[in-house]
């Protein structure tokens, strides 16, 4: 092991996700000198594992269920999607795991690149063991920001490690579509992949211990998902646990709580995820390894002038996107206050307070249909102690649903602040309704009132016009 000398940056950055990477742009883009640590491939698990690839394996499958929806187009399309093809076109958006580009990137900004496992070896201080046994020891100035993401989280059922489990990487970066496939969980990761892989060729069971898919969300949004994965030939089971697995002569046995014995080529669990932090250094700092981080709205963990927690480790809202938002927010912060200028902190929607965190967080689910929200659900409305009513209306009521889906099915809800008059929710599920849901942020970030909505003019004959819809069945 060799060992060099400590080397002096502005900010060290742990992780070199999509988190990472606009934490070190934004203080470079400041003039703050810029470290970044990565163990794994630059552009980390949404470029690699997540978003990226899960994505690539669904577009195929929306648009061919969008085109079978179509007069005069449904019949060129009754086939069965082309697997090789679409697994191919997977690997290119991952850049086949190759992370040249992104690395291009990091030193297109000026940020130093330290591959390696990084540890926090005290205040301001992080070490960083190289492949090859190299030790680097990094001080930063002003601020260590911990960007390391999460990891899934596999249940505690005896032997399942022989078992070879997937998880929400082996299901995106699979060469092959299984012939069968169980699916444990009933969220996002659990409903796309299901999703994926039953129209890539699989035949995929879906054993959910809740009552129905995508808790989360509005309970429509879970019932209609359920629908149309039932349609597609995949078995979906609410009310389902797991009493053991395991796999005997390459096959994989399941044993509900039922008693129930199901068998097949693979399993993959999707039953939450726990933070990258368990082996970060972080006892060396008196926080409990394994741990989250308790951030405020500059994403500075609590209890300390100089670590912040940015992205997943904070548990704040497990979404790349939202990570994204939270990397400008704190590289903004720690800018300012390398600086000595004064945060924003009187203004909780302002250049240094991830408030939209607590108010605003969008999602989409890019299953078929699609299912996207902002905001809060009716019953977390509710139970934050606001005076709210739910506004539905189906998209049948909407021109434009038709025009792009024949027997287009889907709903959209929007949760009203009686009090204040603007919205502190909206759901849509259907067809194509992703691309709806900026509009939603909008309204909902920007806390629009409703009369002012009323103004906004949706255009004809677009799905969006459920905003009209959604306005006047609220009027009356």
């Amino acid at each position: 092991m060799t060992e060099t000398d400590s080397i002096a940056y502005d900010v060290v950055v742990l992780g070199a996700g999509p988190v990472g990477e606009i934490v070190a742009e934004r203080t470079r883009a400041a003039g703050l000198t810029t470290a970044v640590v990565e163990s794994e491939l630059v552009g980390g698990e949404c470029s690699y594992w997540a978003c990226m690839p899960s994505k690539a394996l669904l577009r195929p499958v929306i648009a061919r269920a969008d085109a079978r929806k179509v007069p005069g187009l449904r019949q060129a399309v009754q086939g069965p999607l082309d697997t090789a093809a679409v697994l191919a076109h997977r690997d290119d958006y991952t850049s086949h795991w190759q992370d040249d580009g992104q690395v291009d990137w990091l030193n297109g900004i000026g940020a130093d690149l330290y591959r390696g496992h990084g540890r926090i070896s005290g205040t301001r201080t992080v070490t960083v063991t190289a492949p090859d046994g190299t030790v680097s020891t990094l001080t930063a100035r002003h601020a260590v920001a911990v960007a390391t993401g999460s990891r899934a989280v596999l249940p505690d059922l005896p032997g399942l490690d022989a078992v070879r489990p997937w998880t929400s990487r082996e299901a995106t970066s699979a060469k092959a579509a299984p012939g069968r496939l169980i699916v444990v969980g009933g969220g996002v990761v659990a409903t796309e992949m299901a999703t994926a892989w039953q129209a890539l060729g699989s035949q995929v069971t879906v054993l959910v211990r809740g009552k129905g898919l995508l808790n989360r969300m509005e309970p429509f949004a879970g019932e209609l998902v359920a629908e149309a994965l039932t349609e597609a030939g995949a078995d979906v089971r609410t009310g389902t646990s797991l009493e053991s697995v395991t796999r005997e002569n390459g096959t994989v046995v399941a044993v509900t709580g039922a008693g129930e014995r199901l068998e097949a080529d693979e399993i993959l669990f999707a039953t939450g995820r726990a933070p990258r932090t368990e082996d970060i250094g972080l006892d060396t700092v008196g926080l409990e390894p394994g741990s989250w981080f308790r951030v405020d709205d500059s994403l500075r963990v609590e209890g300390f002038d100089w670590l912040y927690g940015v992205g997943d480790v904070n548990h704040r809202a497990l979404l790349t996107h939202q990570g994204k938002y939270q990397a400008r927010i704190a590289g903004a912060a720690i800018a300012a206050r390398a600086a000595g200028d004064p945060l924003a902190e009187a203004d909780p929607w302002g250049a240094h307070a991830a408030t939209a965190d607590h108010h605003a967080v969008p999602q989409v689910v890019f299953t078929d249909p699609e299912a996207g929200s902002v905001g809060l659900s009716l019953a977390e409305a509710e139970q934050a102690g606001y005076r709210v009513r739910a506004v539905d209306v189906e998209f049948s009521s909407v021109a434009g649903a038709g025009l792009y889906a024949e027997g287009y099915r889907g709903r959209a809800r929007m949760v009203v602040d009686l009090e204040d008059e603007i919205l502190r929710g909206v759901t849509f599920v259907g067809p194509g309704v992703g691309e709806l849901v900026h509009s939603a942020t909008i309204a909902v970030a920007g806390q629009v009132p409703i009369g002012r909505l009323w103004h906004a003019v949706p255009s004809y004959p677009t799905v969006s016009e459920v905003w009209l819809r959604l306005l006047e069945a609220y009027r009356g």
